[in-house]
């Protein structure tokens, strides 16, 4: 909460500096990344100590991970989420409801995520937080999300915006509720199943976030919005630095998650961040093009939709196995080999994501 440094600026000039989005975005990111290089290690070293095993790898998977992913620990997430939301508590500017409000459900699906991580850890399976009871906890949580924008939000913040499409907006009335609850829900269980070698999921969600953050930026500036096209949402522009944050804490992970992975990300990392993806999405009208920017994250749980449903319908698989990117393991293909390209797929994505601002 330095913003409150700007309150001074008039005896001290340079304090100034706080007032810009730019400049805590950039202290943000530095921030998380120095507190996860310091503290990584020693959150490392005590997850290892508690868990003994590590996370339980799947016997009916790729043969490989039981050699080289077998007694690594997980749940790292909770490195990403100290680095990030100490962080977003120095830089952002707390009036700003929806740095709340991405906070609430960044902490609800991280918690949900880590109560998965534990009994997976505790009971050595796979069979972690019953689906169910799972996707109704994180539905109530980006219902009261959802709710809370409407609320705190512009009038505006109910309307559905079409990339491409310059002044168009459907307005959906309480189908809004739904309709977010879906994407925040959809994001942090569609980046879990992305999550699944070594840097496969960190970086799509490093580079998403940066791609949200610039859109955050704009729409919350009302000159820059305006000139663009797009709908004006008041205190979004805040959401800039939640994303400057989850970059450097992203960073800071993949020191450490880089191949051979020291510790994996679990549930506790990749649901609180697809969530919080979801949930700036949302908040910025900008859905559909989360679909665009998260491709990567679409096509892998695509791919187990699929795969689940054709084997229910015809008891035979699409895929040698699912999400995406074991099937490509089972074809052949080395685990750095399959990380890089959905790397730059992530990017490219990305890129067409942005154009949206612009083509209208």
């Amino acid at each position: 909460m330095l913003t409150f440094l700007a309150d001074f600026s008039q005896t001290f000039g340079g304090l100034n500096v706080f007032r810009y989005i730019t400049f805590r975005t950039g202290g943000a990111t530095v921030t998380a990344l120095l507190l996860v290089f310091l503290f990584g290690p020693a959150i490392i070293n005590a997850l290892r100590l508690k868990q003994g095993k590590g996370q339980p790898i799947r016997l009916d998977g790729p043969e490989s991970h039981l050699l080289t992913k077998k007694g690594t620990p997980t749940m790292g997430g909770l490195m990403i989420l100290f680095g990030a939301i100490v962080s977003i508590l120095l830089w952002a500017n707390p009036k700003s409801p929806f740095v709340w409000i991405v906070l609430m459900v960044t902490l609800g699906f991280g918690a949900i995520g880590f109560y998965d991580d534990y009994l997976k850890v505790t009971r050595q399976t796979h069979d972690g937080f019953s689906g169910r009871a799972r996707l109704a906890i994180e539905a109530l949580i980006a219902g009261i999300a959802c709710a809370a924008m409407t609320y705190f939000g512009p009038a505006n913040i109910t309307g559905l915006a079409l990339p491409l499409v310059n002044g168009f907006v459907l307005d959906m009335g309480l189908f809004f509720i739904l309709f977010g609850v879906f994407v925040i829900v959809g994001a942090g269980n569609a980046v879990n199943l992305t999550d699944g070698l070594d840097g496969l999921a960190i970086v799509p969600v490093m580079i998403a976030a940066g791609t949200f953050g610039v859109i955050a930026w704009v729409v919350g500036n009302a000159i820059f919005s305006t000139h663009l096209g797009v709908n004006f949402i008041p205190g979004t522009g805040e959401l800039a630095v939640v994303c400057g944050a989850v970059i450097g804490a992203g960073l800071g992970f993949l020191w450490f998650n880089a191949p051979p992975a020291s510790i994996f990300m679990g549930d506790t990392g990749s649901l609180a961040l697809g969530g919080m993806l979801g949930t700036i999405a949302v908040a910025t009208k900008h859905e559909i093009v989360l679909a665009i920017v998260g491709g990567l994250f679409v096509l892998e749980a695509v791919s187990v939709i699929m795969q689940v449903g054709y084997f229910k319908m015809t008891g035979r698989r699409i895929f040698l196995m699912a999400p995406f990117h074991h099937h490509l393991e089972k074809m052949g293909w080395a685990e750095p080999q399959i990380v890089i390209r959905m790397w730059i797929f992530s990017f490219v994505l990305a890129m067409a994501g942005l154009v949206t601002l612009k083509v209208r």
